[in-house]
């Protein structure tokens, strides 16, 4: 079996399937090859979608044309906007989702998606070829081969393999290959990318244990509902139609404690058997134990995993102690006191690859249309994924769609930057800075937080999406009633006077000092405790102007509020974000023999010869090059 695309993503997983539908929907003849069709993003982990700067990521996917975000209003079983107690920056949506439904919505998806094709099968080889370009030998992706045999060829190649790289699962001393419980490894896949000059490495991660809910003592818990408003995580989503559920919280003790602390000599972590590097920021229950002998509890979550399944989520309980070590543990939480479990945790180790050794579009600088999403360039999490999977997908389908497909000229690739989208930050950090434990997204690695807000994804991306070709025409529209809206909106407070006469009475109701002089309607939406709700009362033209479509009208009153709330703040970090961009204009590739550059640090020489920055912006946030060595590189080049 011989066949040619334009694109080939490799791997089912969130990455691959944002890839896919963005590279079949940009219009390339696009071709998903995964293990398994029936498990098709499958959530390996937590049944969740969204959290601290995650929730921001599903957002741009979604103002990109991407799924995640409808996909997860469709399946999502409770809805929470985290961190209300603080600032606009920082609120992130969370979902909990049906894990089986999000699987399937995601198929529909998929079938429904013109272009795009799907192969179940296992790849185990890059085909690579050599071409001259420009009197220089370089490496481009050909296509792929599989175990089964078949050849499929494209020249353009989206790897999104996940934990499935050389997969290893430990649990206690026991180790099993495999990319995830109860599926196989991909194995050779590594070693036929690596021959080529990319360079690999090995990660960890692990996922907790699955809990029957018929066994569980929830009069001992504490009850977490969600939030039913009308938040969600797609701007052109429909109101979730899944039963809203319940999760639950408990804390662990000392007497688990010291059943687990019996089983360390047994832990993978620290008997020798695992030397790779877990995520910092989503610990095991035994490292946590490590790490903080002196605390007495630690706090837990039982989520549910569906509308019609028994099984549950113990978030914070990840573990690769013996299994008898993990449910004896359990049963001393009192709610859990006769507990059965449907699998304990496990750990696993995998393959990822060195994410400096590509460029801001996630193409390959060593192999020529290859580009990488996912876990494989040392990230954690499906939002990440997701996110990576999008930029990769539209780039994949861009550079299939240039003449001969040589090189990617950086005009026509999809790069975000730092203070346009969080899935920019993300990308920007990889191939800046590299990794050296699992990546995971926070509101504090983004320096632009108050321009990445949740409430304006669509503002930001949705009419660059349009100018790609990925975000259709009746998204645009979508947009621009809302953008208009909002301008209206805020024009009518620029310009509505308000007379103390006439609000001093509500204001004082209100818990707010009665104003002395008049002033504009904006000058009172600014203050901290007041609102657009609680004003609607008592200025009728106001509560007119907020007369919107149902189903818009929370929305749209969010996103202009927020506008003129902040407006000080947002034009500040603006106007730094602009000065930032002078250096993201002055280009370096190519113009410096870094070796022999003796005007900046030995360091400096080291790390800009590894990384090749494109721009003196990227080289200033490389770890090891100073503003010392900004400056010098400025001199140099006549500034």
């Amino acid at each position: 079996m011989n066949q040619n695309y334009d694109v080939i993503v490799i791997g089912g997983g969130h990455a691959g399937c944002e890839a896919a539908t963005a590279s079949a929907n940009m219009g390339a003849r696009t071709l998903l090859i995964t293990m398994d069709m029936n498990k098709i993003a499958q959530m390996s982990c937590n049944p969740a979608v969204g959290g601290i700067a995650k929730g921001q990521i599903v957002r741009e996917i979604d103002a990109l044309g991407g799924q995640m975000g409808k996909v997860t209003d469709a399946t999502a079983i409770q809805f929470r906007m985290l961190n209300r107690s603080k600032g606009p920056a920082v609120w992130s949506p969370r979902a909990q989702c049906d894990r089986g439904k999000f699987i399937w919505e995601w198929r529909r998806v998929l079938d429904e998606t013109g272009n795009l094709d799907i192969w179940q099968d296992q790849v185990e080889e890059l085909l690579v070829e050599s071409v001259a370009v420009a009197q220089q030998q370089t490496k481009r992706v050909t296509g792929v081969k599989t175990i089964w045999g078949a050849e499929f060829h494209a020249p353009c190649v989206v790897l999104t393999a996940g934990t499935f790289l050389n997969g290893l699962m430990h649990i206690g001393r026991r180790m099993v290959k495999g990319g995830r419980i109860a599926e196989p490894a991909a194995e050779r896949l590594t070693e036929s990318i690596t021959q080529h000059g990319v360079h690999a490495a090995r990660m960890k991660t692990g996922t907790p244990v699955r809990i029957d809910k018929r066994t569980v003592h929830f009069e001992d818990m504490t009850r977490q509902d969600g939030e039913n408003d009308y938040h969600q995580f797609s701007y052109m989503g429909k109101p979730r139609p899944l039963p809203q559920l319940p999760c639950y919280e408990c804390y662990t003790n000392p007497d688990v404690h010291e059943t687990l602390r019996s089983g360390l000599a047994d832990s993978p972590l620290y008997n020798g058997q695992i030397q790779s590097i877990g995520p910092r920021y989503c610990p095991s229950i035994e490292t946590k134990l490590v790490t903080f002998p002196d605390r007495e509890q630690h706090l837990l979550f039982l989520e549910p995993e569906g509308t019609d399944t028994n099984e549950m989520y113990l978030n914070g309980f990840s573990s690769s102690l013996p299994m008898d070590v993990q449910i004896a543990a359990l049963k001393h939480i009192p709610a859990l006191r006769d507990v059965k479990v449907y699998r304990p945790g496990y750990a696993i180790e995998y393959d990822f690859f060195d994410p400096t050794q590509l460029e801001h579009s996630l193409e390959s600088k060593v192999i020529g249309g290859l580009f990488m999403a996912g876990q494989v360039n040392g990230t954690t999490g499906y939002e990440e994924a997701g996110g990576q999977g999008t930029v990769a997908g539209i780039n994949a389908a861009l550079k299939a769609g240039a003449a001969g497909c040589g090189t990617t000229a950086a005009d026509t690739a999809l790069t975000l930057a730092r203070d346009e989208a969080y899935i920019g930050v993300l990308i920007d950090d990889l191939v800046t800075k590299g990794v050296d434990e699992p990546y995971r997204m926070f509101t504090s690695r983004a320096e632009y937080r108050i321009l990445l807000r949740q409430d304006d994804a669509d503002a930001r991306l949705t009419e660059r999406g349009y100018e790609l070709g990925i975000v259709k025409r009746d998204r645009l529209d979508w947009w621009l009633e809302k953008k208009k809206i909002i301008e209206e909106i805020i024009h009518f407070c620029d310009s509505f006077a308000i007379k103390p006469r006439l609000i001093n009475g509500a204001l004082e109701a209100l818990g707010s000092t009665p104003l002395q002089y008049g002033c504009k309607l904006t000058d009172l939406i600014s203050r901290p405790e007041l609102s657009f709700e609680k004003l609607a009362d008592a200025i009728p033209e106001l509560k007119e102007k907020l007369n919107l479509p149902r189903n818009r009208q929370e929305e749209i009153s969010e996103a202009a509020e927020i506008q003129i709330k902040y407006k000080g703040y947002i034009e500040r970090e603006r106007l730094v974000a602009e000065k930032m961009h002078r250096l993201e204009n002055i280009r370096i590739r190519g113009r410096f023999d870094y070796e022999n550059l003796n005007a900046i640090s030995t360091e400096a020489r080291q790390k800009l010869t590894k990384i090749q920055p494109e721009t003196l912006a990227q080289a200033s946030r490389i770890p090891g090059v100073s503003p010392s060595d900004i400056n010098a590189m400025l001199v140099l080049m006549g500034r």
